[in-house]
């Protein structure tokens, strides 16, 4: 009886070991993980801003969840250049943290930096900063943080780098200005081509049609000799009575 109970046991193990690898082969996603519509933090399409020294800058974050949000955990951090060489430079610095409870409600907020001040909002699921006052020390990273628990919390973030200036650079529009003219006075060059063609295709219509009206004339002054002198030609040769 206790060996029948292993067989059958062993066959029901084997029948699942089946019917998992069929589920896993066919319906599993190609990355190998399940997939479902989950949260997304964004700071736009650039990574990387300039900004001069003294100015006010915006952060940019938004955020996206197919599936919704509720208690949605959300911070901003900043870490400074610090040494390429060694990780302990680096200094880590808590700037501003919330949490929007659900969908078009306004997130609570707390702000750690003296500077900086909250402008995002839920309706437009948007979680960005403003940094007065920029600073040189203010170079770095800083990255958006966002945890939706509805994803069994699951880590989110998106990083931007700041980097200050004294000033901003001065775009060199020699090239464009070369361009610009050379094409322009190529175009003012072909207009008075055209111009000109046009003038000297209207002043030899005129002379056409002189020409013509001095032709028709010429004719009709030979027409009106010729009859005169036939006429007088009659005149001589008819004999008197």
């Amino acid at each position: 009886m206790d060996q029948l109970n292993t067989t059958v046991l062993l066959r029901c193990k084997t029948v699942f070991a089946y019917c998992l690898f069929f589920l896993t082969f066919f319906f599993l996603p190609p990355s190998g993980v399940w997939s479902v519509g989950g949260l997304e933090v964004t700071t736009g399409k650039v990574s990387l801003i300039e900004a001069v020294n003294g100015s006010t800058v915006l952060l940019p974050c938004n955020y996206h969840s197919c599936i919704g949000i509720k208690n949605l955990f959300f911070k901003w951090t900043f870490r400074n250049n610090g040494s390429e060489q060694c990780e302990k430079y680096f200094t880590w610095k808590y700037l501003c943290e919330g949490n929007i409870p659900a969908e078009k409600i306004e997130p609570t907020y707390s702000i750690s930096h003296d500077r900086v001040t909250f402008v995002g909002s839920s309706t437009t699921s948007n979680i960005s900063i403003l940094l007065w006052n920029i600073t040189f020390e203010d170079e770095g990273q800083y990255i958006c943080f966002a945890r939706n628990p509805k994803e069994k919390n699951r880590n989110h973030s998106a990083v931007l780098t700041l980097r200050v200036v004294d000033q901003m650079k001065e775009v060199d529009n020699t090239l464009t200005v070369i361009i610009v003219s050379a094409l322009g006075g190529v175009i003012g060059l072909v207009v008075i081509i055209m111009v000109i063609k046009a003038l000297v295709v209207h002043f030899l219509l005129k002379d056409d049609e002189k020409n013509k009206e001095c032709l028709v004339t010429s004719s009709g002054n030979d027409n009106t000799e010729n009859g005169l002198s036939g006429a007088k030609a009659d005149n001589k040769g008819t004999p008197k009575a």
